[in-house]
């Protein structure tokens, strides 16, 4: 009431909650600042910084509003890596009375009888959402929940898709909805639309066209290019919101980014050049589509790492001996451990085997792999002296996972999106981290120089636009 009077009242959270936390680990400032907006608002943006604590913030807010009856029970849709080594740890931990369900099981009988068993925080894998969405629409039209904490948000930037429509749904039905998310626009600001529909449906037109015109220019039927003031545009979108950076929490080693080129086999560097020189001569007559120099783009960088599909679904390997030479080196010039990441499943078997073969204690992690599989891997790199490497594909472990155990991150190729990119290389980088960070990445080709500087292009792009964020948190 004060506030809305136009005095600037602290947050009552700030003074009347104890802030429960583990011994040696209390909150930050940040952290206290972030639950504070989130207890203050009813639906709310947290784009703090990758490895900044924004899970426990929004478990601190829930807690503290249950306490004063202001809250009852909260749905938290997260990515799946995070469900049990993220969210089902922190609310242990930090706030074992609260009670917490992770609705992740082999069939929709045990997800409904884990969603009726008794506790404050119920936890779903994004796309789990659908599964149940029947059942848990109904239990927010009740009331018996009342708190909507999607983690990753810019996973639902396509509103499109099913998980959003469902997401959409629960939101209008909650009475508290936060959306988590260090990366709110990983490709382009229209990113924010679907985001915004969610969480604050009045801050942007109705339709996407509406948005699109108000961030973005034309430049021919297939471009669009940012405009100048479209960050400003996602900026009063996402309100009220706040930002900090992971330097704003806490100082960590340096972190050194560098590309190191390897060299093309002879049979690598005949295969790339012949399609090369199709898709030169599709642009030529004017036969290139976005989707075919997609395809052709993906053949480049399959061939770039050395392994090919084949049209009848098995794998070629290819002569690319220095590639993995160079892997070799990398993984053994540091005494610590070391994640590699490979945008090819196909290659990551092959980057596997090279590995095992060179007796290195290697675990692989794709998306085959079961999720219990996963969290014992990542349980055993981060606490045990198990597993100098993981190798895997970057899209298994791109949210939420704290595997600071670790100091290296060898990308083996190029990744097609800057979210995965940014997320991944995230993994190292957190509070905790208390050596200095290598992220290398290994190029040979001009498909991969252009996608590393792709990504990199991307990121300057989202950095404009968090700036904001950060201007306005401090």
């Amino acid at each position: 009431m004060l506030r809305n009077l136009g005095h600037d009242a602290p947050a009552p959270i700030l003074s009347q909650y104890s802030f429960p936390a583990p011994p040696h680990q209390p909150a930050f400032h940040a952290q206290k600042q972030t639950a504070a907006m989130f207890s203050l608002s009813q639906r709310a943006y947290c784009l703090n910084g990758l490895g900044t604590g924004k899970t426990r913030s929004a478990i601190w807010a829930f807690d503290y509003l249950r306490s004063i009856g202001a809250a009852k029970k909260a749905l938290v849709v997260a990515p799946l890596s995070t469900l049990d080594n993220v969210w089902r740890k922190e609310v242990f931990m930090i706030t074992p009375h609260l009670g917490v369900r992770v609705l992740y099981h082999a069939t929709k009988a045990k997800r409904l009888e884990a969603l009726h068993q008794d506790a404050a925080v119920y936890v779903v894998n994004t796309d789990g959402i659908k599964v149940l969405s029947e059942e848990l629409l109904k239990l927010f039209e009740k009331g018996e929940f009342d708190t909507l904490i999607i983690d990753e948000l810019a996973l639902m930037r396509n509103a499109r898709s099913e998980r959003s429509k469902v997401a959409r749904a629960l939101a209008r039905k909650s009475v508290w909805v936060w959306g988590l998310t260090g990366s709110p626009t990983p490709n382009e600001p229209t990113d924010a639309w679907g985001q915004c529909r969610i969480i604050t449906p009045h801050t942007v037109p109705k339709f996407f066209t509406a948005f699109r015109d108000l961030t973005m220019l034309k430049i021919n039927q297939f471009t669009w290019a940012p405009k100048r003031d479209a960050n400003e545009h996602v900026f009063r979108a996402m309100q009220p919101s706040v930002r900090f950076t992971l330097d704003d929490i806490v100082e960590l080693p340096p972190v050194i980014e560098r590309t190191q080129d390897v060299t093309l086999g002879k049979r690598q560097l005949e295969i790339y050049e012949g399609i090369r020189k199709h898709g030169l001569v599709l642009l030529k007559n004017k036969t290139i589509t976005a989707v075919n120099a997609g395809v052709v783009l993906g053949k480049l960088l399959q061939i770039s790492l050395g392994y090919v599909y084949t049209s009848d679904g098995t794998t070629v390997p290819l002569d690319n001996d220095h590639r993995l030479d160079v892997l070799s080196d990398a993984v053994a010039d540091t005494d610590r451990k070391v994640l590699v990441f490979v945008p090819f499943t196909h290659a990551l078997k092959g980057v596997h085997d090279r590995l095992l073969k060179d007796g290195v204690d290697v675990a692989m992690v794709d998306g085959s792999t079961a999720k219990t599989e996963r969290d014992r891997v990542f349980n055993l790199f981060q606490n045990t002296g198990k597993f100098k490497v993981i190798a895997a594909h970057p899209g298994c472990m791109a949210h939420g996972l704290t595997l600071t155990a670790a100091d290296t991150i060898v990308w083996f190729g190029p990744t097609t999106s800057n979210e995965t990119f940014e997320q991944a290389n995230a993994r190292i980088r957190r509070v905790g981290q208390k050596h200095k960070q290598l992220v290398l990445m290994l190029q040979a080709t001009n498909a991969e120089r252009k996608m590393w500087a792709r990504l990199r292009s991307k990121q300057r792009i989202q950095d404009n636009l968090l700036e904001l964020f950060a201007d306005a948190s401090s």
